[in-house]
C-alpha cells in the first residue's frame, strides 16, 4: 500500500537507533554522551526546563574556542525541522511541533491531542504571514495563527496532492507551493480558500518535466524561477515551462567513486515496491546498499543563485545553472547522505549529513561531531535566530551553538 510504502521509506531515512525518550525539550551538558542512557519516559510529568548548560570546545578544534554548545532534548523523536522566530524557537519533531521561548526558557507542545494538528510527524516549518506553517505526515498542512490560537489545515479536498507535505514556499509574486509525494501544488497568489487558484503539477501532466512525483524540497532563484528537489533529480519551473537534471546531467558522485564510504547496506527497494520499481527506471537495479544520486533530500539556493543539492549516497552537488560539480568524503564531507542545506549570514554554506554537521566557506570542509558537542551526528535540520545562534536538529534531540 501506498503509505506503507511511504512509512518504510521514513523509518529507511532516519537510519538511526530507536532509544527511550520524553516530549519535553530539556537541555543537558553537550560533554554528556550522544544518547542518554534512561531519558526520562514519555509518561512522567514534563519537568521545568533547566538553564542552559554550555560546554567547553572539543581539543583539536582551535576554531571553536569561544563557541558553546547547549542541548535540548526532545527524547524519542527525530527534529526535521527548525524555525527561528524573534524570541520564539520553533521545532518540528516526528511527535509534534515545541514552541520555546528563548527568553522565559518556557515551552508548549502542539500535537493531535492539544492542537489542529492531524499528525504528529513533522516534516516542515515555516512562516506564512504572521502564521506557523506545518508540513505533516499524513495530515496535510496546518496554519496556526498565534495571536488567536486557532489552526486552519488543507489536505487533499481543498486541492492539496498529498496529504503528506515536505516543504511549502511562497514565492516573492505571492505564489505559494507545497511539495507533495504526489506532484507539487501552486497556490496561484497564496489564495488557499479558493479551490480554484489550487495547481497541481505531477510526472503525468508536465509530460515528465518534474521527474518524479515524490518532492521532497523547494527553492526560489534569483529570477523567480522556482527549483524542486525529487526522488527523480532536480527540476526548475520557470515561466510556464519545465527543465530537469538527474545523474546522467552531472548530479551526484558515480557509484564506483562512493561506495566504499557508504556506510548503510539497507536497500529500500527489498521492502517497498516504490524504490524497487525506481531503480530498475533508474538503472540501479544492481547496486543494494543506499545508494541514489538522483535522490535529492535537500535543496539549496544561495544569494549568487546557486543551486546545491543534497543527495542519498552521492555526496553534495553544486549546479551553477550550466555544470555540476559533486562534493564527497574525498573532499573532506564528513559524509556521503546530506540531510540538510543552509546558508549563513557570511555566506558559508552549512551540510548536515549521516556524520555530522559541516561548514563549506568555499574552500573547504569544517566538520563537527558528537565529540564537538552536537548532540547526534545525524543532522536534520538548522535555523539560525535573530542573535546569531545555531540551533540544528537531530534524532533526540538539538543542539544550540553561541559563538559561531
Amino acid at each position: 500500500m501506498k503509505l506503507d510504502n511511504k512509512t518504510i521509506v521514513i523509518i529507511l531515512l532516519v537510519m538511526v537507533v530507536i532509544a527511550l525518550g520524553s516530549y519535553t525539550l530539556g537541555s543537558r551538558k553537550a560533554q554528556e554522551p550522544q544518547v542518554a542512557s534512561a531519558p526520562a519516559p514519555a509518561a512522567v510529568a514534563p519537568a521545568a526546563t533547566p538553564a542552559p548548560s554550555p560546554s567547553m570546545p572539543a581539543a583539536g578544534h582551535p576554531d571553536l574556542q569561544g563557541v558553546k554548545f547547549t542541548h535540548f532534548r526532545v527524547g524519542n523523536r527525530n527534529v526535521k525541522s527548525i524555525l527561528a522566530d524573534g524570541e520564539e524557537m520553533w521545532i518540528g519533531t516526528s511527535g509534534g511541533v515545541i514552541r520555546y521561548n528563548k527568553a522565559t526558557d518556557q515551552h508548549q507542545m502542539y500535537d493531535v491531542k492539544n492542537s489542529g494538528l492531524l499528525s504528529n510527524g513533522v516534516f516542515h516549518l515555516s512562516k506564512m504571514g504572521d502564521r506557523i506553517v506545518v508540513g505533516t505526515y499524513g495530515g496535510g498542512m496546518s496554519l496556526l495563527d498565534k495571536k488567536a490560537g486557532q489552526w486552519e489545515t488543507f489536505n487533499i479536498p481543498d486541492g492539496l496532492g498529498d496529504a503528506f507535505v515536505y516543504d511549502v514556499l511562497t514565492t516573492a509574486n505571492g505564489d505559494v507551493w507545497v511539495a507533495t509525494w504526489s506532484g507539487v501544488n501552486r497556490v496561484v497568489g497564496g489564495d488557499l480558500k479558493n479551490r480554484k487558484s489550487w495547481e497541481l503539477y505531477t510526472v503525468e501532466n508536465t509530460k515528465g518535466g518534474l521527474p518524479n512525483d515524490w518532492v521532497y524540497g523547494l527553492a526560489e532563484g534569483k529570477n523567480g524561477e522556482v527549483w524542486l528537489a525529487t526522488e527523480g533529480g532536480l527540476a526548475r519551473y520557470k515561466d510556464g515551462k519545465w527543465s530537469n537534471w538527474a545523474h546522467a546531467e552531472g548530479l551526484g558522485e558515480d557509484y564506483e567513486k562512493v561506495k566504499a564510504a557508504i556506510k548503510f547496506d539497507n536497500d529500500p527497494s527489498k521492502v517497498s515496491s516504490h524504490h524497487a520499481r525506481q531503480k530498475v527506471e533508474q538503472g540501479l537495479q544492481n547496486v543494494d546498499i543506499a545508494y541514489n544520486p538522483n535522490y535529492i533530500v535537500a535543496l539549496l539556493v544561495d544569494r549568487d543563485g546557486t543551486v546545491w543539492a543534497g543527495t542519498w549516497g552521492g555526496g553534495l552537488a553544486r549546479f551553477d545553472g550550466k555544470t555540476w560539480k559533486n562534493y564527497t568524503t574525498e573532499d573532506g564531507l564528513p559524509a556521503n547522505h546530506v540531510f540538510m542545506l543552509d546558508q549563513d549570514p557570511q555566506g558559508r554554506i552549512w551540510v548536515g549529513t549521516s556524520s555530522g554537521l559541516s561548514m563549506f566557506d568555499g574552500k573547504k570542509f569544517k566538520n563537527y561531531s558528537v565529540r564537538d558537542g552536537l548532540f547526534s551526528n545525524n543532522v536534520f535540520s538548522m535555523a539560525i535566530d535573530d542573535k546569531g545562534e545555531f540551533w540544528v536538529g537531530s534524532f533526540g534531540g538539538v543542539t544550540r551553538m553561541s559563538g559561531m
